[in-house]
């Protein structure tokens, strides 16, 4: 049976926040979604948009926002529209081919919005797939499903900056036979452009006899509604464990918390040359970290990768698996952009605002374990940030 739904301004707002925790500290900052999202509703836009599967015969491409979540700050409604529609019209001068459908290329608050809301610009001509290819955000464009697809193309790859004129717009046309490649040259255009962009690329249309089919992750949006709904529904902010249990109820994936109540004393983050934020969040069980008896660490690139905690010598959570935020103090997930932290940790001061953060493990995705290279892509990140241990088994 292929579910369809019809989501306006409220259901947006249920996605946000469902794919603010779902996304492993990644997808954009939470707060900025917000911010869009009350953009939309003063525009006076009512309509919906279409949500449904790929039904393997329409013209598709992936879409998102491409960069460091802090060069991101303070992104538009017009920013994301803009850079949709200038992906879009390259993409498609380029292909031959009219798009009517777009997908998300990962869950995240605002990742999750950009295909819905580059929909709603586009007044009725396009419709968003139910799914994305990771199930969580990922820092590169190798950890995703799209990569198993041998008839999906990651080329041409669409880039673009966000003004009104296309005309004026800077954008970049790129080819690679790989998606590891891809990033590579993606990330320096996006770092030329200031560090932040909009992406449309793996192309699915009769040239590959709609490769897309398949190879992406099926019902996340749905699923970050669902989460949404149940945090945003709540008179009193849910519980951890209540959190956890939705998930795995919503996703079929196991769902644990792995640490309940501590609160962020320390901030570390950089953005490398790629355009990714790298640094290490840390969380105390105490206010005060003097007093602490047990310390997380949180490695990661944009998105959460590597757990460890004071207790074991073994970390605690490896990506491919989601490493959560959820806050019984906000009810509310976040992302490790600097604007979603400030509401826990004060940077001026260096310390813990007071509000409690827990960190919810989701198990990764099956698809997304299975795909070919997806797994081997992930431990070379995490090489990258130190870690050499063993990958864990699905």
């Amino acid at each position: 049976m292929m579910t369809s739904y019809d989501y306006g301004l409220a259901d947006f707002e249920y996605i946000a926040a469902g794919a603010a925790v779902l996304a492993s500290g990644g997808g954009g900052s939470y707060l900025d979604a917000l911010s869009i999202l009350n953009e939309l509703g003063q525009s006076g836009w009512t309509g919906s948009v279409t949500v449904r599967p790929y039904d393997g015969s329409s013209n598709c491409c992936v879409v998102a926002m491409m960069g460091s979540p802090d060069a991101g700050d303070a992104l538009t409604l017009v920013d994301i529209q803009n850079s949709v529609a200038n992906t879009l019209f390259l993409l498609q001068s380029t292909t031959g081919y009219t798009t009517s459908c777009v997908i998300p290329v990962e869950i995240g608050a605002i990742n999750s919005l950009v295909p819905l809301l580059g929909a709603v610009a586009c007044a009725d001509t396009l419709w968003v797939i139910d799914g994305d290819g990771a199930g969580r955000a990922v820092p590169e464009l190798p950890q995703t499903t799209f990569v198993g697809a041998a008839n999906l193309p990651v080329s041409p790859c669409a880039l673009a900056t966000d003004v009104a004129d296309y005309s004026t717009a800077e954008s970049a046309l790129l080819s690679a036979p790989t998606a590891a490649q891809m990033e590579t040259l993606a990330g320096g255009v996006v770092g030329g452009f200031g560090g932040f962009s909009g992406i449309a690329l793996w192309p699915s249309n009769a040239s590959n006899n709609y490769g897309l089919t398949g190879n992406y992750i099926p019902g996340t949006l749905a699923q970050a509604w669902g989460l949404g709904q149940f945090l945003l529904q709540g008179s009193t902010p849910q519980s951890s464990a209540s959190v956890a249990a939705q998930i795995a109820l919503l996703t079929g994936r196991t769902a644990s918390v792995a640490v309940s109540n501590f609160y962020i004393t320390s901030v570390t983050q950089t953005t490398t040359s790629a355009s990714l934020d790298a640094g290490v969040i840390r969380l105390d069980n105490t206010q005060d970290p003097a007093q602490s008896t047990q310390t997380c660490s949180i490695y990661n690139m944009n998105e959460n990768l590597i757990m460890y905690s004071s207790q074991s010598t073994a970390p605690m959570i490896i990506a491919p698996d989601s490493i959560c935020y959820y806050s019984e103090s906000t009810g509310l997930g976040f992302s490790n952009a600097s604007d979603d932290l400030a509401v826990y940790f004060d940077s001026a001061t260096g310390k813990s605002t007071g509000k409690m953060v827990s960190i919810i493990q989701v198990s990764t995705a099956p698809q997304l374990y299975a795909t070919p290279g997806v797994l081997d892509s992930f431990a070379s990140l995490l090489r990258d940030i130190g870690y050499a241990g063993a990958m864990p088994s699905n």
